[in-house]
């Protein structure tokens, strides 16, 4: 899983509303289906990866990986996404990398923002609750701070510090203080092209092979919530 540039991905991407599909052929080009829409994941999913296919001429065995958001987010979303690959990738020697879903966000700052230091990935949870991650970057590598956590968006408040980046949903929830001492980047910066970029990296802490069979999201329960 180093720099490839002449691999054949195909990432999915539906922890959020965002139903978001992108290939990415041997010449580097990468073409993104996506859709911002709640509960479109089960109408759409399919439909754009057979979009992909139909206009990019590959089949999924053709592929040498297939990505996937595993979490934190929509437990439906995620369960969709999860029902989506082990059907693809039934009978197929294609592998499967699940991506934290946090991980990735994070990743999209570093391609906007390449000097950022601090980057608090979250998605909007139940109640006044967020799924929150912290990272660290140092140009070359990004580092997890903690582990995902479902807090208080008061709690997550007094973790941010002047110049932060903030990336996810939930942000309109977010005080006027918090949003005017950092940059922010809402569900539109959300995509499955973020999980090919953090493959690409390499970025092992946070991409684990899985089997199709058996892969299950993180998903995150009511009684994690307080």
């Amino acid at each position: 899983m180093l720099n490839e540039l002449k691999f054949m991905i195909l990432a999915i991407e539906t922890a959020t509303n965002v139903c978001s599909v992108a290939f990415k052929d041997r010449d580097g080009n990468v073409n993104e289906k996506r859709l911002e829409k709640h509960g479109s994941h089960s109408e759409k999913l399919f439909l754009f990866i057979e979009e992909l296919m139909n206009e990019h001429n590959f089949s999924i065995s053709n592929l040498d990986a297939v990505l996937i958001s595993e979490g934190p987010g929509s437990y439906t979303g995620l369960r969709i996404g999860a029902s989506a690959v082990k059907g693809l990738l039934f009978q197929t020697e294609v592998p499967l990398y699940a991506i934290n879903t946090l991980a990735s966000f994070a990743v999209q700052t570093t391609c906007v923002v390449p000097d950022v230091k601090r980057i608090h990935s979250i998605i909007d949870a139940r109640r006044v609750h967020v799924y929150h991650q912290q990272f660290n970057n140092n140009g070359e590598s990004l580092k997890a701070v903690d582990e995902v956590e479902v807090i208080p968006i008061e709690e997550f408040e007094t973790l941010v510090k002047e110049g932060d980046v903030i990336i996810g949903t939930g942000l309109k929830r977010l005080s006027k203080n918090v949003l005017e001492k950092t940059q922010t980047y809402g569900i539109a910066a959300i995509s499955a092209k973020s999980l090919i970029v953090l493959y690409e990296k390499g970025l092992t802490d946070f991409c684990q092979q899985a089997n199709p069979e058996t892969f299950d999201p993180k998903y995150y329960t009511s009684n994690q919530v307080q």
